[in-house]
């Protein structure tokens, strides 16, 4: 009896035709080169590699801009744009000959590193103005990731050119999602991991940190994006008021502070008023230290709204401002966040306390508030690194205010039930300071 022949079937088929090395091993070269010696003729023409050229947005002279190609293979886009005026870094995870050869040829001075695509930021080979990113991600076991440390790497515009399981013009879907191969399913090859949709890959691109993510458009089942780090110009003419922000924190529970850790998965709340009833998540337009990056959530409450960011990746050390606007506006207020700034604080001072809802001086209802009156604190201060402690018994602090004229911050925490009536003794710890206040419970 003849087993039939499942979709499942014709799809891991499929796949496996795209194998192209027999092709590859007849020329020796994957990309045709026009060097001073002759033209080597390789997988890809000439003709084919500048028509994918011409689809790039990328300016006509590249002067005074710095360029990485990642995965630069035989190196035509690298000598392209540096023949274009671009500084050129190119790397690869494998040595290619066919690349010294060339770069020979051609005199060269485009550095050439070999390099996984992980380990990126160890070289640290500072920032790029464009990054091209071709024919990489699918043999990657963690895309995201490489998109991530792409992103941060890069300061306007990053071309992505990756394999795409969507049948080309028929049978989108709107579904993101991805296929999985863990053996040899793709083209025979042990390294390709992964076959995005067309969604799923601007979707990736998208929660890499990119604020805008234009598609340019599919050939051989290889879809072109265009990666933006900034949106596009704001309206000449906006139809609605500018958004008004409130407060900027981080998402950790128990924190929300304005502390941002780079090395971490972070996402920003973003408390804001507008008067724009028709306003989606879509229409944001956040900028975080210059960077814009896409909205997750958009939640309407009273007053105004609150939406979540991803932090971008690419953000130095140091304070940030923040600022929103909308499809239809220009932007708002600006806002400040620290980003990998540690806490530096000498000597913690503590100016008074009293009860945060009658005021009474060192006297606190036991369930409420107490205000502590501190100084000493770092710029960077916020309910995540002040910590205060009843015994070993941590307490929430729930409120700090901004520093007054001298320099006094007042801190809000929370006392609860649990406490015994009578004398308490409170620590605060920020940093490495240490300050130490007697108070009365009721």
């Amino acid at each position: 009896m003849t087993r039939p022949v499942f979709a499942a079937d014709a799809i891991r088929s499929k796949r496996t035709s795209e194998d192209f090395t027999p092709e590859l091993a007849k020329t020796g070269w994957y990309h045709s080169m026009e060097l001073p010696s002759g033209v080597i003729h390789g997988y890809h023409s000439l003709d084919e590699l500048r028509q994918r050229w011409s689809r790039f947005p990328l300016p006509v002279d590249l002067s005074g801009t710095r360029l990485l190609d990642i995965g630069a293979w035989d190196g035509w886009f690298t000598f392209e744009a540096e023949r274009r005026g671009a500084e050129v870094v190119a790397i690869d995870n494998v040595e290619q000959d066919n690349f010294h050869y060339a770069h020979r040829e051609l005199g060269s001075r485009a550095q050439y590193k070999i390099c996984e695509i992980y380990r990126l930021p160890e070289l640290q080979l500072g920032k790029f103005d464009y990054t091209l990113f071709l024919g990489v991600l699918y043999h990657l076991r963690h895309p995201l990731r490489a998109l991530e440390i792409v992103c941060a790497l890069t300061t306007q515009l990053v071309i992505v050119d990756s394999f795409v399981v969507d049948d080309e013009g028929a049978n989108a879907t709107p579904i993101p999602w991805m296929e999985f191969y863990e053996h040899t399913e793709l083209a025979n090859q042990v390294d390709n991991w992964t076959g995005p949709t067309l969604p799923c890959l601007l979707a990736l691109c998208r929660s890499a940190g990119f604020a805008r993510v234009e598609y340019l458009g599919t050939r051989h089942r290889h879809a072109q994006v265009a990666c933006y780090r900034t949106w596009e110009p704001p309206p000449e003419t906006p139809s609605t008021e500018s958004p008004r922000l409130t407060a900027i924190t981080n998402t950790r529970p128990g924190d929300f502070g304005i502390n941002f850790d780079s090395r971490s998965e972070e996402f920003l709340h973003c408390w804001f008023t507008l008067e724009d009833p028709d306003l989606r998540r879509e229409d944001l337009r956040v900028e975080i230290g210059g960077f814009g990056v896409h909205a997750v959530a958009l939640i309407p409450g009273e007053p105004g709204y609150h939406a979540t960011f991803f932090l971008p990746p690419g953000l130095s050390p140091g304070w940030h401002e923040v600022r929103l606007r909308t499809t239809r506006s220009h932007f708002s207020n600006s806002l400040r966040i620290a980003v990998d700034m540690p806490v530096q604080a000498s000597e913690l001072r503590i100016r008074g306390a009293a009860d945060a809802q009658s005021w009474r001086a060192d006297k606190v209802a036991r369930g409420g508030h107490i205000a502590l009156f501190l100084e000493g604190a770092a710029a960077n201060a916020d309910r995540g690194n002040i910590r205060v402690y009843s015994d070993l018994r941590r307490l929430a602090v729930e409120f700090v205010s901004a520093p007054g004229a001298e320099g006094v911050r007042q801190v809000n925490v929370r006392m609860p039930d649990v406490i015994s009536s009578g004398a308490c003794s409170l620590e605060i710890r920020h940093g490495e300071a240490r300050a130490n206040i007697v108070i009365e419970v009721d």
